[in-house]
């Protein structure tokens, strides 16, 4: 990267940060519920009433 490439770095190192935190979280829970858990429970109650 140049040095004129700050957003870019910016992103960079926030999305290498997301991936770290999430890769020690797996570590300590490795029980915990997935992305899909979260979009199945957001949408759920969307599709019930959608049914009606």
């Amino acid at each position: 990267m140049n040095k004129n490439q700050k957003k870019e770095k910016r992103a960079f190192v926030t999305l290498t940060m997301a991936g770290w935190l999430l890769a020690v979280l797996l570590v300590f829970f490795p029980d915990m519920p997935g992305p899909t858990h979260l979009m199945d429970m957001i949408f759920k109650p969307l599709g019930k009433l959608l049914e009606k």
